[in-house]
């Protein structure tokens, strides 16, 4: 995405149109040189007297993926400029383009995002082939469109569509972009230029209309109307995104187009652009989009220029709830599936979970009827290991049983061929253990998925000192193929994920203890951004498993774990969560919850056991006091794996805590986070704390170095002595 190679080319037709081209590859990013030149591109074509008329397009297929975003970091940390407001929605797509005496048509191939469609609605008309996805995606990145989307989109779609295609970042194709007036034609691929350029000239002739988007009045509801449109759009917005400010603006910005007309709608985008770029809430977002990017990114693997070799066939142990969302995830994605169960009985009721999940999918309108026949083709069960002669990889996703996992890598290693790689969807037992009967350790890994495993979107690769960098790099590929974002960490108990955020909930358990409301933490939790607090979380996974690995964590890190009997004497009494419908909270038949005044029975005896007292300081906790004693653990065990070289870098764990645990995107992640709040502020906090209630909150030395020299978390140790 560099800026030194983007530029636009003008090529004049015997038919009198210059086609402008926009060459900045991978997808025609707007760089500044791309503005910059596409500026003097169209003034030149209107300058001179050969060119009639003036079609744009994108070089290889694409229009443009939108505004380079790797200028955003450069303007935040001031290496470069940021160019005067409005340069580029007044100066260049107004008044260049839309004001032009000339016609502009774009030919939209492959996309136009962002910035991409900003420039085709400043055009006169837009041709699309009817694959092409148009879209303005800015609100991703916490800032709004910028160059006259949020007055152009409305006059062209409708207020309502418009707003829907901003607050949601959804982008339509062609096809649906005709219909709603996005687009005046659609065309192929082969023919796209071609119609763009009878267009123009139809234009010309006065044959076809001359129209300028920002003017246009006929998709306008009435004041009134649009007023009460954009006041829904308000309400809903609060509710969906209390703690974001800029899908408040963009609302505002449509909304003075409509009242005072879109020259003053293009001032106020262009001024609230400016601000919104300076802001938290942008800066966390454009790292988080890199750091997302970045994660197939692994010194000593993808560096050494090893290609992926073809997965045709993967077989999958276990069909309970983890193994048949994966055998979902990977049938979608087109890859033959063998599931193997013990008996016939699991193997019908695992087939019948991806059945299920598939079907969720037809129900929702995701998948059609002929497709879900074709996608479960590729599943196929089997009760033993003959079938297994010619799969390329296995995951087995058996209970967490380390004899069991044992055997079952021996026998894998009998059956299947010597290229096969051998995974584990593991969450807490280590790796080197389950192969340790093996002779095969360099093709073992760990393919750690989240539940349920068809949604989440992260996929932890675990290596071991032994996985070879090309089952890696294979890993790497069906990841990305069955369109999850992989992180690769080292091994360890837990690995990144739930090692990070085992003192969650033993954190709001020592809270509880000592007097706070079990409630008020969860809703402090929520109001913070995560999707649910602690208690609800463990009530939807379940006491068995927040027990089972909570049990890992005393057994490798008993100094640091903090020991409540709460969940214990719940589970005594037959509450084991949602399943039950009895946690820490009560659930109805619609799984709704409500707050169990009967939970303050197993705190008072679980106090009396621990010998904990109520601290009358605790109770009168703040939002902001319960949201750090929760997460600065968190924090404090997240800079215990960069220490320990878990991690490649620290942006990986920022992606994990978003993706893996549901931690607020706009936040920035973890480490980021905890870098807004600064190193010296969370050591001294914690210390304080571990002064109070002893060594569950002691700082780790990680923590502590960086403390003392004010430096950042995310600046971590010399990769050499990474574990990877």
């Amino acid at each position: 995405m560099s800026s030194s190679k983007g530029r636009t080319t003008l090529d004049v037709g015997a038919d009198g149109v210059g086609i402008v081209t926009i060459i900045n590859p991978p997808v025609n990013s707007l760089s500044f040189d791309v503005l910059n030149s596409l500026k003097d591109t169209c003034e030149q074509a209107l300058r001179r007297d050969d060119v009639k008329a003036i079609v744009i397009t994108g070089a290889q297929g694409k229009f443009s993926g939108g505004f380079d975003i790797s200028a955003f970091g450069k303007i935040q940390d001031k290496t470069i400029q940021a160019p005067k407001p409005g340069f580029v929605s007044l100066e260049i797509l107004s008044d260049v383009v839309a004001a032009a005496t000339k016609p502009f048509v774009a030919a939209v191939d492959g996309l136009a995002l962002g910035g991409g469609l900003e420039v085709a609605m400043a055009c006169h008309a837009r041709i699309s082939t009817p694959n092409a996805q148009l879209g303005l995606p800015e609100l991703q990145l916490g800032i709004i469109p910028g160059f006259g989307g949020t007055q152009a989109l409305p006059r062209l779609v409708g207020i309502a569509k418009a707003l829907e295609m901003m607050l949601t970042s959804k982008p339509v194709k062609g096809e649906e972009a005709l219909n709603l007036g996005l687009v005046d034609a659609v065309a192929s691929p082969a023919e796209l230029v071609n119609t763009a350029r009878r267009w123009a000239l139809d234009i010309l002739e006065r044959k076809r209309p001359w129209v300028i988007s920002y003017y246009k009045t006929d998709k306008l509801e009435s004041l009134g109307e649009a007023r009460e449109i954009l006041n829904f759009a308000r309400v809903q917005t609060r509710k969906r995104a209390p703690n974001l400010k800029h899908p408040l603006v963009c609302i505002d910005v449509i909304e003075e187009g409509i009242v005072s007309g879109s020259r003053a709608g293009l001032w106020k985008e262009a001024e609230a652009f400016q601000i919104l770029l300076e802001s938290d809430t942008c800066k966390s977002l454009v790292h988080f989009f890199f750091a997302q990017r970045g994660t197939t990114k692994v010194p000593g693997v993808t560096d050494l220029g090893l290609k992926p070799r073809k997965i045709n066939k993967v077989a999958i142990l276990g069909g309970g709830l983890m193994g048949s969302g994966i055998a979902t995830a990977l049938i979608l994605s087109n890859y033959t599936v063998i599931l193997k169960e013990v008996n016939d009985k699991f193997l019908q009721a695992g087939i019948g979970r991806v059945k299920g999940n598939l079907q969720s999918r037809v129900k929702k309108g995701q998948m059609s009827k002929e497709k879900f026949e074709k996608t479960l083709t590729l599943l196929k069960g089997s009760l033993d290991y003959e079938s297994f002669r010619d799969v390329d990889m296995v995951i087995e996703a058996v209970i967490e049983n380390v004899s069991l996992k044992q055997q079952i890598f021996s026998d894998l290693e009998k059956y299947c061929p010597p290229h096969c790689i051998l995974a584990s969807n593991t969450s807490t037992i280590d790796l080197d253990l389950i192969g340790e009967k093996t002779k095969s350790q360099d093709r073992i890994i760990g393919a750690h998925f989240f539940s349920p495993a068809h949604v989440m979107p992260l996929l932890e690769i675990v290596r071991t000192q032994k996985t070879s960098p090309q089952v890696i790099i294979d890993l790497l590929d069906v990841g990305k193929k069955i369109k999850k974002t992989p992180v690769v960490v080292g091994n360890c108990t837990g690995f990144a994920v739930n090692r990070m955020f085992f003192p969650y909930t033993q954190a709001a358990l020592l809270l509880v203890e000592r007097g706070v409301d079990v409630y008020q933490i969860d809703r402090a939790i929520t109001k913070f951004g995560m999707p649910m607090g602690p208690f609800r979380l463990c009530d939807l996974v379940g006491f068995g498993v927040a027990i089972a690995t909570g049990g890992q964590f005393v057994l490798n890190f008993p100094e640091r774990t903090y020991k409540s009997m709460i969940i214990p004497l719940m589970q005594e009494d037959k509450r084991a969560g949602e399943t039950t419908r009895k946690g820490f909270y009560v659930y109805d038949e619609k799984r709704k919850a409500s707050p169990d005044p009967e939970i303050k029975k197993y705190i008072e005896k679980s106090r009396e056991i621990s010998g904990v007292t109520i601290d009358p300081k605790l109770t009168k906790l703040s939002d902001k006091d319960i949201v750090e004693m929760i997460f600065l653990p968190v924090v404090n065990e997240t800079c215990r794996v960069l220490a320990e070289g878990i991690a490649v870098k620290a942006a990986d764990l920022d992606i994990s805590a978003v993706m893996g645990m549901g931690f607020p995107p706009y936040r920035g992640g973890i480490v980021f986070w905890a870098d807004s709040l600064g190193s010296k502020y969370i050591c001294s906090r914690l210390e304080e704390w571990s002064k109070l209630y002893g060594g569950f909150f002691k700082p780790c030395s990680y923590l502590a170095e960086r403390a003392a020299k004010g430096a950042p978390l995310s600046l971590t140790v010399d990769p050499t002595k990474s574990r990877l």
